[in-house]
Order: structure tokens, then C-alpha cells, then sequence
């Protein structure tokens, strides 16, 4: 099998029943100090205050840990605290906290030092609603990952001189199957159409991406568990609930894509990603280049999925050819950032090829080799 990169460990305790309440606060904590931390280093600072003081409030037994108790036991990779604060998010957008929504750039306001106070007051009031959004499972179909993958686009269609054939598993709203739509500018060089209102600069490479190749894309599909309707408000109010209220950049980035979508409508298909990709993989194209990709999303897998999902890709490089290719090309979790990896068939050998934030920015080049 190739590389599968690791994933969230879960926490699954012996026994919940011999915890008392103290322990499973302090579990919750945890989560919620976790991506705290990380949400400082991805640089939204709200975000981070919020948490800690989230996570103060749950081990004090406030309103924090009225909604959120019963919770320890979901799996860590579900990602309890990022559905947690876009179930509140979601409630701003909706113009249903206008107390908060002062505090949140989204939505118009500006983080002060009372934020905080204002954030548990709202978990307060709302604890019936936040507490039913806490059984969505977080979507975040950031746009710019895009800018982490293109490079992998790209090297498949120049290395194999054919249109590409893109199967994209955990595809949310499958923005990121319309990377071809969007424009990419690095040190001077671009490439992709000049009129995208999707414009993703933010690489710090030495080495220059290849965008001298050109690309088609001849089919594009994806598969969801939960797929959202891009074209819809609903389902563009759910993306930007789970975008971090204090990064306008990235809320931007997805305003124009969801703007794509809308012009380019692409069917996201409800399905186990394992029974998806069995099933379509195998079905080599006899004159197209076919990409599987995926971008943070081997964490959401049960174990038998994960292995499933590799095993499947592999198996069909087994077997592909010249004029059929099978490319794997994954942005996954490689500790304080991103790593991209492609591999090809029937070439074969897996490569680095870039490194990136966990959003896409800063992408680093390395090229294939």
C-alpha cells in the first residue's frame, strides 16, 4: 500500500461509566485547548481566546459544558470543537446573536476584550440550538487548498500528456473540483483563467511551479457523506459557518468560489468514500489521466475506510498503463503543516511535492523530481 499519513488518534476509554464528571470536563478541555492551540498558530486569534475561555468554562461546569457534556466519547478526529464554534458561527450569520456578531469580523464587528463573556452568554441562551448543530460533521471545503494541489494537477497532465479525469473523495461542495477555474499567481508566473474571481497567491517557493503545462479536465466527480448544495444559500451558509469568523481572506476565497459553483454545477454524490472509490477506480479510461485526490480528510475514515481507501487506489495503479494512468494525489496532516504527496502509476515511487498551511497558504513547491 502507499503512504496513508497519519491520522488524529481517537479516544475511545475503557469505561465511561467508571469516569466521573471531573474526568470527562477535562477531556472536553482538552479537545477544545488542542485547537485552541491551533487556531493561534493558523492565526485566528479570536478563535483561540474564544476556546480557552470555552475550556475554563467547561471545567467550572458552565453553560460551555451544559451543551457540550455527553460529547467526550465522539471520536477526537470527528472534531468536536470546530463543530462546537461553527454550530455558534452558523447562529451569527443567521443575524440569531446579534451580541456576538459585534465581536465577529464576519459579521461585521470587531474582536474586544468582552468577546469572551459575550461568547458563553450566547452559548447560555442558545444551548438548544448549538447543542443540535453539534451533529453536522464540520465541513470546511477550504478554496484555498486548491493552491497546495495545483502543482499535482500539474505534473499528472505534464508528465502524461493527457486530459485529466478527477475523482475527489470528501468532496464537501466540491469546490475544490473546479481548481481549473480558478487563477494562480506566483512570483510573477500565473496560470489559470484571468477573469476567476478565485485569486490564490499565497506561495513562498523557490522552485517555480509548473504553470507553463497546460491542463484539461475531461471528467470531474466527487463523493461526500454529508454533500452540501454550493448553489444554494443553505448550503453557503453552512460553508461559511465553519470558515474562522476572523480570517476574511479565507471568507472572500470562498464567497467567489461559491460564485463558481454556481456558474459551473458539478453533482456531489452522497456515498461512503470506500464504496465510492472501489467502484469507480477500477474503471480505468482508456485516453484520460485519473487523479484521485483528497485534502484533510483521512482523520474522518473509520479504520477499515482508511484501509480500504488505500488498498483501492493501489490496486488499480497495479494495473494501469501508459494510455490509462492512476495519479494519488493527497493533502494531508504532516505535523505542524501540510504535506502534499503524489503518487503515479504505472511509473510508480510516492513524492513530497509540496508542503503548505493546513489552509493552503504558503505553499512550498518541490516538485517531483
Amino acid at each position: 500500500m502507499g503512504h496513508l499519513a497519519p491520522r488524529v488518534k481517537t479516544e475511545r476509554p475503557q469505561n465511561e461509566f467508571m469516569d466521573d464528571s471531573g474526568e470527562r470536563r477535562g477531556r472536553i478541555a482538552r479537545r477544545l485547548r488542542r485547537q485552541a492551540d491551533a487556531c493561534s498558530i493558523l492565526g485566528s486569534p479570536l478563535y483561540a481566546q474564544l476556546l480557552e475561555a470555552a475550556a475554563v468554562d467547561v471545567l467550572g461546569g458552565g453553560p460551555a459544558w451544559d451543551v457540550l457534556q455527553g460529547r467526550d466519547m465522539d471520536d477526537a478526529g470527528s472534531a468536536l470543537a470546530l463543530r462546537f464554534m461553527g454550530g455558534v458561527h452558523r447562529l451569527v450569520l443567521e443575524g440569531k446573536a446579534p451580541e456576538l456578531a459585534e465581536h465577529y469580523p464576519s459579521a461585521g464587528g470587531r474582536p474586544a476584550q468582552e468577546a469572551p463573556r459575550v461568547f458563553l452568554e450566547t452559548v447560555e441562551r442558545l444551548a438548544d440550538k448549538i447543542r443540535g448543530s453539534l451533529d453536522r460533521p464540520v465541513q470546511t471545503n477550504e478554496v484555498g487548498r486548491a493552491a497546495g494541489l495545483v502543482g499535482g494537477f500539474l505534473t499528472v497532465a505534464q508528465r502524461t500528456g493527457l486530459p485529466l479525469r478527477i475523482l475527489e473523495i470528501g468532496a464537501s461542495a466540491g469546490l475544490l473540483l473546479r481548481w481549473d477555474r480558478y487563477r494562480y499567481e506566483a512570483r510573477g508566473a500565473t496560470w489559470g483563467p484571468a477573469d476567476s474571481p478565485v485569486r490564490l497567491c499565497s506561495f513562498n517557493s523557490e522552485d517555480p511551479l509548473p504553470f507553463e503545462v497546460g491542463a484539461e479536465v475531461a471528467e470531474r466527480a466527487g463523493c461526500d457523506t454529508d454533500p452540501v448544495d454550493a448553489a444554494t444559500d443553505e448550503g453557503a451558509l453552512t460553508l461559511l459557518s465553519y470558515v474562522w469568523p476572523d480570517q476574511l481572506a479565507r471568507i472572500r476565497n470562498l464567497r467567489s468560489a461559491l460564485a463558481v459553483a454556481r456558474r459551473d454545477p458539478v453533482a456531489i454524490e452522497r456515498a461512503n468514500a470506500a464504496d465510492w472509490l472501489e467502484e469507480r477506480v477500477q474503471q480505468a479510461v482508456p485516453g484520460l489521466a485519473t487523479v484521485v485526490y483528497h485534502s484533510i480528510v483521512l482523520q474522518y475514515l473509520s479504520d477499515a475506510d482508511f484501509e480500504r481507501v488505500g488498498s483501492a487506489i493501489t490496486d488499480a495503479g497495479s494495473a494501469a498503463t501508459g494510455n490509462a494512468p492512476i495519479a494519488w494525489l493527497r493533502m494531508e496532516p504532516g505535523g505542524e503543516e501540510a504535506h502534499v504527496r503524489l503518487t503515479m502509476w504505472p511509473e510508480g515511487g510516492e513524492r513530497l511535492v509540496a508542503t503548505c498551511s493546513y489552509h493552503g497558504a504558503s505553499v512550498r513547491w518541490l516538485g517531483y523530481g
